[in-house]
């Protein structure tokens, strides 16, 4: 945190915090989709005039692109941390989906679903630029996966003969599922025994040595 001292700073001080910025760029895209979202509501919901914003972004493009490309960061970085190789593939699997429905589908709030399914799908039908920045974000989320899938089957928890990749697919469908009917209303009981459901389908083939 940032204390006042009473003096005034040298130099012409920064008009907007970039982080911040950002984030109600993407909270605008998120609600709107890339479209929809006209440059007036992203100078509204940043505070920041279309000059500024072409100066700190770039077009509206690059803004989108550059929210698409921190939403994907922070979801592999929490994956990572929620698939913890120190706990069970199962645990994990399982609390890794159930903060997924929390934060699709909020308590007391719309469910938004997932960013980048949620706007990047739509998009990459037409702008192939957005269908390879969609495609390497799923392969990263894939990954992830299949990390763990193969630290799960060296120490048994995942039979030997398991795929590790056709796994980590199936994991992020369900994934993918989840946030696709959460934007769609699907109820919380709905969702969590999708997740359990799923939870099972991946871990039933545990090695049983």
């Amino acid at each position: 945190m940032v204390q006042k001292t009473g003096k005034r700073a040298r130099g012409r001080p920064r008009a907007y915090d970039p982080d911040q910025a950002l984030a109600r760029a993407m909270d605008t895209f998120w609600i709107g989709g890339y479209s929809g979202t006209s440059l007036d509501a992203l100078s509204a919901s940043t505070g920041m005039q279309r000059p500024s914003l072409y100066g700190a972004f770039g077009d509206k493009r690059s803004l989108y692109l550059e929210a698409l490309e921190r939403y994907t960061d922070e979801s592999i970085a929490s994956m990572r941390e929620t698939l913890d190789f120190e706990s069970s593939l199962r645990d994990g699997l399982a609390t890794l989906y159930h903060s997924a429905i929390s934060f699709y589908a909020p308590r007391n709030a719309d469910p938004r679903g997932c960013f980048l399914i949620g706007t990047a799908a739509v998009e990459a039908m037409s702008d192939p630029g957005i269908r390879n920045r969609l495609r390497k974000a799923l392969r990263r989320l894939d990954r992830v996966f299949e990390d763990r899938f193969r630290q799960a089957q060296a120490t048994g928890e995942l039979d030997r003969q398991a795929d590790p990749a056709a796994l980590a697919k199936m994991a992020s469908a369900v994934l993918h599922t989840l946030a696709l009917r959460s934007r769609a209303g699907d109820s919380r009981p709905s969702l969590r025994a999708i997740a359990e459901h799923g939870v099972q389908m991946i871990c039933g083939a545990r090695s049983r040595r």
